[in-house]
């Protein structure tokens, strides 16, 4: 049986160099479609990162995986929006129904727990479709999204 050497003194067989191989490559290829709302051990980007995803796929049970049970999203500075997975729950269900909603991302920054983003986003506005723009500030804990203030742009309507 041929023996591979890795490093000095370091060897092994074809067959155990390929399991080896093999699972590494499973481990990589799995990481990123894990449950990214779990675990104190993602960093709140990645967290952050997860609520976007399940926001443009409208994926709601997704969404609020990423939040603390007693989550809190604000209007910035201090006028509440939505406490609770079951406010967030209703408020955004009804967000997912519109077809174009989307969001992405022109500029973020990390510090800590705390992730921001200047978000650009696609909606439709009881006037009709358009875009609005927003800063959201997210303080990560435990592995969650705790809170979140929001900071609104104007919105825009697309011209027909």
């Amino acid at each position: 049986m041929r023996e591979y050497y890795l490093h000095h003194n370091i060897h092994m067989s074809a067959t155990r160099l390929a399991i080896v191989f093999l699972s590494t490559l499973a481990t990589l290829t799995i990481l990123p479609f894990a449950n990214a709302a779990t675990g104190p051990a993602l960093k709140p980007e990645a967290i952050v990162q997860a609520q976007l995803d399940a926001y443009n796929a409208h994926d709601i049970d997704a969404f609020l995986a990423t939040y603390a049970d007693d989550a809190q999203i604000f209007e910035h500075p201090a006028k509440l929006l939505a406490s609770g997975l079951t406010q967030l729950r209703e408020r955004y269900t009804a967000r997912f129904k519109e077809p174009n909603l989307h969001a992405i991302i022109p500029k973020r920054i990390v510090m800590g727990n705390v992730v921001i983003d200047h978000e650009m986003i696609a909606r439709t506005f009881p006037e009709g479709p358009g875009t609005s723009e927003a800063v959201a500030i997210y303080e990560v804990q435990g592995g969650k999204i705790a809170k979140v203030w929001l900071v609104m742009g104007p919105k825009a309507l697309t011209s027909k």
